[in-house]
């Protein structure tokens, strides 16, 4: 892993473009050439390439509105003599700030570092934080299981018409919010898995139903993903042991249901399904203590259908 510091980036980056941005507004504001490199402290050789357009910059920040509007500002109260370099200093570093809070600062570090894309990584804003680690880890469980998902021999058969979906709880989840899942559903094409985009928190209402539901019975059971209701995985259940737990699809409160049938149960299964209902496709769920767990119990369950073919 290749290690950038956002640091660099706006020095590398966000500087120069910024600098060669405010020359050409100061210099559109009557500043002479000599003015401008005292006040952007570089020299006046570097001025007359910023305007003349030589060191252009990254698009990036020159598209960006919040960047625009900053520099029209410092260029105004410069022009003006109403701001002098603590206050373009002072909103400058606001602007950076803004710009690492999932801008186009943060957009250049993840692909530097292509190891923090899909993390939703807020590190600039929030600092080392133990949630924000937690956050991190069970987004990167939910994608390597939903990699894993797409490689499980059969899978394309067992994806519902709606699409499937795999999601993982962070610890004390309060609601949907805090069940991260893959945004669109995982949807079978032309007999492959296609995985639309990485995890977010609040992805799937579906998914985090019982998720939230398992986790307020056993707090340790945090994942679950959701396939078509197939009768030879249901019997590949029984044959291993797991005693699948029938549930009713038509339910109107599906979380109050399963957290009832889960209590009857004494336990969340690993195996809970319905057999459907107008217009409801029959469900199975399969729950692990995190997404790849549960992702491990279906090719489990996969693997004995198969060979009790």
């Amino acid at each position: 892993m290749t290690l950038v510091l956002p640091s660099e980036l706006v020095v590398d980056r966000f500087l120069p473009t910024v600098r060669a941005m405010l020359a050409t507004q100061l210099a559109e504001r009557g500043m002479t050439q000599q003015e401008i490199a005292a006040n952007l402290g570089v020299t006046q050789a570097a001025v007359s390439k910023y305007i003349s357009g030589a060191n252009g910059g990254d698009d990036r920040f020159r598209d960006d509105p919040e960047t625009i509007a900053t520099v029209d500002r410092i260029a105004d109260g410069l022009a003006s003599g109403q701001m002098d370099g603590y206050d373009a200093l002072a909103e400058l570093l606001s602007l950076v700030r803004t710009l690492e809070d999932r801008g186009p600062i943060c957009e250049l570090h993840e692909e530097e570092m292509p190891e923090l894309q899909g993390l939703g990584c807020d590190l600039c804003v929030r600092g080392f934080d133990p949630d924000v680690r937690a956050e991190r880890d069970v987004l990167a469980t939910v994608r390597t299981a939903a990699r894993t998902l797409a490689s499980t021999p059969g899978m394309a058969a067992l994806v519902p018409n709606v699409g499937t979906n795999i999601g993982m709880a962070l610890p004390e989840a309060r609601d949907e919010t805090d069940v991260a899942a893959i945004p669109g559903r995982i949807y079978a094409m032309s007999g492959r898995i296609e995985i639309p985009a990485n995890p977010e928190f609040g992805a799937s209402k579906h998914v985090a139903t019982a998720v939230l539901a398992a986790q307020d019975t056993d707090p340790d059971v945090r994942g679950a993903l959701n396939i078509a209701t197939d009768d030879d995985l249901l019997g590949a259940a029984e044959a291993l042991g797991y005693e699948p737990l029938e549930f009713d699809a038509e339910y109107e409160d599906r979380g109050t249901h399963l957290r009832e049938r889960f209590a009857e149960r004494g336990a969340v299964p690993r195996v809970a399904y319905h057999c459907g209902a107008f217009g409801i496709e029959p469900t199975t769920f399969v729950f692990g203590e995190t997404a790849e767990d549960a992702v491990t119990v279906l090719g489990e369950l996969v693997d004995e259908a198969m060979d009790g073919r």
